[in-house]
């Protein structure tokens, strides 16, 4: 199940892999990779949807370098994470296990992660190529997905680990892509990782992933996991035999797991669990993302009574689950980690369950929710915690509602009806609407999955001896039929259509003018931070720096994150209304300040062009936000880029448009047809036809074919003008400019 097989007489020695990512779920040599049976204890960091919320490739980075340790500790060489998927829909069943929505976040902290692995002797497994972006069939699931969507949406994120981290293993995914299963997907394996990106290490099935050894070997995969029984060694054998697979391919493959295998974890260390215990609680505190403040009710302070309420309180969700359970060394619980820190600042906690996490009768609802209601009535602020069981959310299968529980709603309402003040206390793994409660409460502190010490990180963050310095990873919508995916997801007849495009998350929210509740980015704080001196300075043809000021005005040390977007219209493609480009965290004390410096590349700039197979920067204008958050723009500075100059492989079917925007034909082009169709009306032209006008390659006159062109103006033209037209276009034909430049 976990282990390469060894042989013997070659001197071949097995490896263990294990899987993650946010803890160390070793079961040996037996065991499952469904989280079914038991695993050793290890620590339980947070995991993947806490950790995108704190915008901070330190944290990912902190969690690698730990997971090392404890995975030398027990012999274990690759490790099985991070998972960088992309978000695409809030209810997939397993977004706990995921960053973001948006690829740039997603992709700098896998690459934090994967250098925390491997440069401490452990390899890692990023995971899961590709577009594994749901549960529902996920076995057999086909993802639609244009090439462009690709590459802008899905594939970045394993784009940059691979190319910055070099992971020693990509780990394939189950579903299929565009027809093709990702274990036989020579595209995807071999064109595009090993080809265009330059991964040198070894490709891992997902367990249970190959259908076919031999069409998985050929396409690029060299590991399957677990074990077949040796059916998929006999159809390698007999391939060969055959003469149907090349024998290089199996040396290929054969050499990358024997260099995967020389690097055994035989360094024995010992692992201070309770270090990792602190710093799984320290890193949870960066995770928290404070969405609603009203009246700054938080931090508490004082010495009064505080209510804590909600059955999660005392048997708190710290985990997602599936084959990334880990059985914690230990576990906070936020009831009496908030009691202990309340009761030495020499205040009380009153605690009621308000709501059951398992069924019961109605008659003991209602008994609970009167409990809390009493409790709430007297003290002078009530926490209440709410949150998803471990039920709603798994690895496995996806979620059928963005909503709390209706008894926790219910319970939410009830207090704010009666408490002083009332603060709610998120706890889950996929995203959830506030609807329904949130105009009610005056505070609102989403906390996620935060691991095994999280009780400890939220008391320190709910007292304010930390501050919730997390911004959000993912948009929180008013509802599911305001997400972009909504239409598609999770598809039909074992197909899922990526209809949608590169509108995902936040880019379909500000481009299609559909707020989200809380937008990508958001998060308040305790402290002041202020954002000024916007400087963007144009760097050649296609890059930029931007300089932006941040001054902590407040009188508490506070954390910022500085968010880079990029706004465009120019291009021949649809563009997002903005899009992350760079972002970093910073913390200042009272009355510092700091210049932040950032470079855009020209990928910050660029699109993917279906037409030329390759990352394009347009001419044209270019606005630099920085960005509140996806949906607020505090500071904007508008350059001009020269781009690329695209000489277009015009053909004689070729858009007249495509003439037109061509860099040597297009003015000449422009000249003759101003002159030609000046007689004509500008209904045909879309305006063009004044003489003081330039055709435009948008306009009507644009989507005409060349044989169309002159079919359908022929008689309607002066026979010198079309002769003008007609010899610029045969000089090119004649001798075509191939490419770009």
């Amino acid at each position: 199940m976990w282990r390469t097989k060894a042989v013997p007489a070659a001197g071949i020695e097995p490896i263990t892999m294990s899987d993650g990512p946010h803890g160390l779920r070793y079961q040996g040599t037996s065991g499952d990779n469904l989280g079914l049976t038991a695993s050793l204890p290890a620590t339980c960091f947070p995991p993947a949807v806490a950790v995108g919320s704190s915008w901070n490739p330190e944290v990912a980075h902190a969690i690698g370098t730990a997971l090392a340790v404890e995975a030398r500790a027990q012999g274990v060489s690759v490790v099985l994470g991070p998972g960088v998927n992309i978000k695409r829909a809030p209810l997939c069943g397993r977004n706990f296990e995921y960053y973001s929505e948006d690829p740039l976040l997603s992709g700098v902290l896998g690459v934090a992660h994967v250098r925390g692995l491997e440069d401490n002797g452990v390899g890692a497994s990023v995971k899961h190529f590709a577009a594994n972006n749901q549960e529902t069939d996920r076995l057999v699931v086909s993802a639609e997905v244009d090439e462009r969507t690709l590459r802008e949406i899905y594939l970045p994120a394993f784009e940059r680990v691979v190319t910055e981290a070099k992971p020693s293993t990509v780990m394939c995914a189950y579903n299929k892509v565009n027809g093709i299963y990702a274990s036989e997907h020579t595209w995807l394996l071999t064109k595009v990782l090993r080809e265009e990106w330059g991964f040198r290490g070894l490709v891992v099935s997902d367990w249970g992933a190959v259908h076919d050894r031999v069409a998985a070997l050929t396409a690029g995969l060299d590991l399957q996991m677990p074990y077949d029984g040796g059916s998929g060694d006999a159809a390698v054998l007999a391939a060969l035999r055959a003469g149907e697979l090349d024998e290089r391919l199996v040396d290929a493959a054969v050499t990358r797991l024997l260099a995967l295998t020389s690097r055994r974890a035989e360094v024995e260390v010992e692992v201070d669990w309770d270090a990792h215990h602190r710093l799984a609680g320290r890193l949870a505190t960066e995770c928290m993302v404070l969405l609603k403040n009203d009246g700054e009710v938080l931090p508490l302070t004082g010495a009064g009574t505080v209510a804590v309420i909600g059955a999660l309180a005392a048997r708190p969700r710290f985990q997602g689950g599936g084959s990334s359970k880990v059985l914690p060394t230990r576990l906070d619980i936020p009831l009496e980690e908030i009691g202990r820190a309340i009761a030495a600042r020499g205040g009380r906690v009153v605690h009621a369950a308000g709501y059951s996490l398992v069924d019961v009768d109605v008659d003991e609802d209602e008994k609970a929710l009167a409990e809390a209601v009493a409790v709430a009535r007297t003290a002078d602020v009530a926490v209440v915690m709410a949150g998803l069981t471990d039920g709603t959310e798994s690895e496995g299968y996806d979620r059928e509602t963005l909503a709390l529980p209706d008894r926790q709603v219910e319970l939410i309402r009830a207090v704010a009806a009666v408490a002083a003040r009332t603060v709610v206390v998120l706890s889950h793994g996929g995203v959830v609407t506030v609807e329904g409660w949130h105009d009610q409460v005056d505070a609102i502190l989403d906390t996620f999955l935060l691991g095994q010490a999280g009780g400890g990180a939220l008391a320190d963050v709910l007292l304010g001896v930390a501050e919730p310095s997390g911004r959000l990873a993912e948009s929180v919508p008013r509802r599911v039929e305001d997400t972009s995916a909504y239409l598609n997801f999770p598809g039909e007849q074992h197909a899922v259509r990526y209809g949608e495009g590169v509108l995902v998350g936040y880019r379909y929210h500000s481009t299609a003018d559909v707020p989200a509740r809380y937008p990508f980015g958001h998060g308040l704080g305790y402290g002041r931070v202020e954002t000024s001196g916007l400087r963007v300075r144009p760097l050649g043809a296609d890059s930029a720096r931007v300089e932006v000021d941040l001054s902590n005005t407040g009188p508490r040390t506070s954390s910022h994150v500085a968010q880079v977007y990029v706004a465009t219209r120019t291009g021949p493609v649809r563009r997002a209304a903005r899009e992350l480009r760079a972002f970093q965290k910073v913390t200042l004390t009272p009355g510092d300040s700091t210049t932040v410096t950032f470079h855009l590349d020209r990928r910050a700039f660029a699109y993917w062009d279906i037409r030329y197979h390759r990352w394009i920067v347009p001419p044209g204008d270019y606005t630099i936000q920085i960005g509140r958050d996806a949906e607020h723009a505090l500071l904007e500075q508008r350059i001009t880029l020269a781009g690329d100059r695209i000489v277009p492989d015009l053909t004689n079917d070729s858009l007249l448009g495509d003439w037109l925007d061509h860099p040597d034909l297009g003015p000449a082009l422009r000249t003759a047809l101003r002159s030609a169709l000046a007689p004509i009306s500008a209904e045909f032209t879309g305006g063009a036809a004044s003489s003081k006008e330039q055709p435009s390659a948008s306009s009507a006159l644009g989507t005409f074919s060349l044989p169309h062109f002159f079919a359908f103006f022929g008689s309607m033209l002066p026979q010198g003008s079309l002769d003008v037209i007609r010899s610029i276009v045969n000089s090119h034909l004649a001798t075509p400019a191939k490419g770009d430049s």
